[in-house]
């Protein structure tokens, strides 16, 4: 393969943050086999994966994210270009075909679904962001490579289709026993559906516990969450740490006792497997888990955490942790097992750098 200038692969995105962890482990293995990878995305540079050149800028208004998905595409001279948002297929399937670069299109998330989870996509409002998402998946299955997060996530039949699972790279994770008093950790956005305040009310409930929530806010959610936190019952036992790169998220979750995974039973979720229960188990973290189908039995497999049905419950099991916890220690113990048994050190991520990489052999030829 001809080595020149050019990356070889560009990741565009006008929806992500390039702290996103996803973006990190897919860079991540894509380095790991001595790729030039540039990233175009939101936040601060300083946040994204480590190797990559990091293009990063301000969310900005809805105007300005249609323009940067109109003009992101030109931007990037990669070889084979990669895209995360479904409303920018269409652009950058266009653009690459002129370019006669490579299109890799990550399908991570069900959209359709997600949207149903949105109040701003609900009605006549949301139909331009419905039919994008609709428009997106027919042509992501047009592309050089299809990769979807889970075998149930569409497009079902695509010219060349790979399931990477959003399972752990463990060199991000950050294993420790438990130390000093009774605290909680999730990782991962936050926002009412994922259970934002049932863990704030599960601690509130359980005095000796703390908490730390690692990932950004929802801005609808954002003001609620601050008042909540401020009151008496609550104040300096939870703790807001915004986005995190992943290194830097599971290095907060060192020394915790125990972690959370509360999330509701919306159409987004309910057939979703969250990455973080793998990571949870992965660190050795006990699981504290809302009962949906997948959670509850990856959780009753493991024997590394407890399923509950209320907040109630939830602070009642946090409560006899503090009072006993030799109990999570076993969990612990099961948790660290079940990862070593199911966690194999190669991850989907290296299955997709592999695909690219024929990509770009077959592109040089």
């Amino acid at each position: 393969m001809s080595r020149s200038t050019a990356p070889d692969v560009g990741i565009i995105t006008t929806g992500h943050d390039v702290a996103d962890a996803r973006l990190h482990k897919i860079t991540a293995a894509l380095r790991n086999r001595d790729l030039r990878v540039e990233l175009w995305g939101l936040g601060d540079a300083a946040g994204g994966p480590a190797g990559a050149v990091v293009h990063a800028g301000p969310r900005g208004t809805l105007v300005q994210r249609l323009a940067r998905t109109a003009v992101l595409p030109w931007r990037t001279k990669a070889k084979v270009v990669m895209t995360v948002d479904p409303d920018m297929i269409p652009v950058t399937r266009l653009v690459t075909t002129i370019r006669r670069r490579k299109l890799v299109v990550d399908v991570h998330e069900d959209y359709e679904r997600l949207l149903a989870d949105r109040a701003w996509a609900q009605g006549p409002a949301g139909l331009p962001a419905r039919l994008i998402v609709r428009a997106g998946s027919k042509l992501a299955a047009g592309a050089d490579l299809t990769v979807v997060a889970d075998s149930h996530l569409a497009p079902h039949q695509a010219k060349h289709r790979l399931v990477v699972q959003n399972l752990p790279d463990l060199g991000f994770l950050a294993p420790s026993p438990p130390t000093g008093t009774p605290r909680a950790v999730y990782v991962g956005d936050l926002r009412t559906s994922r259970g934002l305040f049932d863990m704030v009310e599960t601690v509130a409930a359980a005095p000796d516990w703390s908490l730390d929530l690692v990932g950004p806010v929802a801005q609808a959610d954002r003001d609620q969450l601050e008042d909540r936190i401020a009151q008496p019952e609550l104040a300096g036992r939870v703790r807001l740490h915004g986005r995190q790169p992943p290194a830097d998220a599971w290095r907060i979750a060192r020394g915790a006792w125990a972690s959370l995974a509360m999330l509701q039973p919306t159409p987004a979720f309910i057939e979703a497997m969250p990455s973080k229960i793998y990571e949870y188990l992965a660190s050795g973290l006990p699981v504290l888990s809302t009962r949906l189908p997948r959670q509850t039995r990856v959780i009753e497999e493991s024997g590394g955490g407890v399923l509950v049905d209320s907040v109630a419950e939830a602070s009642g099991i946090l409560r006899r942790w503090s009072a006993d916890p030799g109990e999570l220690e076993k969990l612990r113990d099961h948790a660290l097992q079940w990862a070593t048994d199911h966690l194999a050190k190669n991850t989907p991520y290296d299955d997709l750098a592999d695909a690219i990489l024929n990509l770009l052999r077959g592109s040089s030829r």
